[in-house]
Order: structure tokens, then sequence, then C-alpha cells
């Protein structure tokens, strides 16, 4: 498939809507029905099962797609490439990091590179670890911003910083008055977590074994704000990372867990080739972790 081609199937496998699909990429419905049809039959085989006007796509469709979504990315890649080649004082960086990054940690890391190495631009996506770290091991991404450390061998890793986690409670909670606590003493308590997937998760679920306790929970989400506004209207408690400022309505507590802290660090591909721009902002990363220490 050609970049074009690539370009047209990908964006009518990810909105599986031929009206939507045509909309987004400024053709007739019809051309772009008759553009799948032509590659079917080149194929041998049905991409989509049809439903009316809607469209999924089937067991082929999603290999297909898998193939094709890489390569657009390579070719992406590929393009900014020579860009960045013709013009190194530009660039872009294609930068995803963990939704609770986006209040601080990613605004900040931007701001002080682009102070230091001009106007490189970002494109910028928040997901879940696992989400994430497939963008950046597929090329759709050249850098992310994850915790903890993604189990996965061989990927290039650089820790940033290092956040103890702590027990989030209502501030009127019987174990507010707490100066410490740990989590084998909490088996009667409700827990609100995040989603399997999410890095957040993944160290709660690890502390909880470590413990030998097997939690409760009463809520799941997607947003680690979302989990501190549940834990401050009293609807359980939870481990967040001790940040500052505390967000409002809880009390935090200090964990006596062994390994009750989350490293934040930047990954990268080991096979991808990184662009001038994206060369120097994991040397940015590397003085910027220095400075942060404490």
């Amino acid at each position: 498939m050609l970049g074009a081609d690539l370009e047209w199937f990908t964006t009518l496998a990810e909105t599986e809507n031929v009206s939507a699909a045509a909309d987004r990429l400024h053709l007739a419905q019809p051309t772009l029905s008759r553009m799948l049809a032509r590659l079917e039959r080149r194929l041998g085989t049905p991409l989509f099962d049809r439903h009316g006007k809607r469209i999924t796509l089937n067991d082929n469709g999603r290999l297909y797609y898998e193939h094709a979504r890489r390569a657009r990315a390579e070719l992406q890649a590929a393009e900014q490439a020579v860009a960045d080649r013709l013009n190194p004082a530009k660039g872009l960086i294609r930068l995803s990091f963990l939704h609770s990054f986006g209040s601080s940690l990613a605004p900040q890391l931007i701001a002080e590179f682009r102070r230091t190495a001009g106007k490189v631009d970002f494109t910028l996506f928040q997901g879940a670890a696992e989400v994430i770290t497939r963008q950046v091991l597929d090329g759709e991404a050249d850098l992310a911003l994850v915790s903890p450390r993604p189990s996965l061998p061989g990927i290039g890793w650089r820790k940033l910083l290092s956040q103890p986690l702590v027990l989030a409670v209502p501030q009127d909670h019987r174990l507010a008055t707490h100066r410490h606590l740990r989590l084998a003493d909490l088996s009667d308590a409700e827990f609100i977590t995040m989603h399997q997937g999410f890095g957040m998760r993944r160290l709660f679920d690890d502390l909880c074994a470590a413990a030998d306790l097997r939690p409760r929970i009463a809520f799941e989400s997607s947003d680690l704000m979302t989990v501190s506004g549940l834990i401050a209207a009293g609807l359980g408690i939870g481990l967040i990372p001790l940040e500052s400022p505390t967000p409002p309505g809880i009390t935090t507590i200090p964990l006596t867990d062994p390994g009750a802290t989350r490293d934040v660090g930047l990954i990268w591909s080991p096979t991808a080739t990184p662009t001038t721009p994206v060369h120097l902002f994991r040397t940015f990363t590397t003085t910027w972790s220095t400075r942060h220490q404490p």
C-alpha cells in the first residue's frame, strides 16, 4: 500500500463508519466505498463485516489493520526524519504520557526543553501505561513518560524521579489520624483504584500481593484525579503518589510497606533511530533528572 492508501484504510478501520471516514478524508462516500472494494478484491477477502450503514473489522481486517498502522507510523517517521535532516532547527517529537502526568510533569518538561532547544513541535497523547508503551514499540510515539518501569525486556528506560506512594483517605475517616500504616492492616477497607492496564494499578496489585492482602475494590477509574475525587467523597480509600499540593478533601498517610514508591521514567524503542529533536529531548531529560533528584 502507498502512503495515501494507508491513510484512508486506517482512518476507515478506526472509525468503522464510511460516512465519517469520508468526511475526515475529504472524499466522496462512493469514492471511499469503491477504494475499499478494490482493496478487498485484490486481497481476495472482505476486511469488514457489514451491518447496515455500520461496518466492523473482521479477523482478516484486524490483521491487515495492525500491519497498516505500523507501516503508516514508519512512513510518518521517515518523512519526519527527512524534514529534520533538511532543517535540524525544527522538528517534531511525538510524546505520550500517563494521564496523571498531564497537569505538571509533561508540561514542565516541554516548557523547559523549548526554552533551550527552540520551538520544537510536539504531538501529545495520554493513555494507560500498556497502551503508550505499545505505541513506542510500534513506532507511533517517539517517547513516553510512564510509571512503573515496563516489564518488557530491552525497552529503553531512563528514570527521571521517584515518588512515595501514600494511603489517601477522606479527611474525616477513622484512619486519618494515623501517622503511618501498612497495607496488611487494611483487610476490612474498600479501595478505589485505577483500571487494569494502568501503571498505578500494577503498583497497587504488587504491593497488595506482597502484603498478602486481597483488597475489596469499590470503584475503578482510568483517571487518577477521579480516584482522588471518589476518595474525598467518602467512597473508599486508595493509593496515590505523594505530590504537592495534596488533592482537596483527603488526608495522606505514609505507608511502611517496602517498595511503596513509583519510579517515573522516559521510555523509547531500542530499534528506532531518533531524530535530532528526539535525541536532544532525551539528552535534556538526563540533566533535568539530575537537577530534580532530592
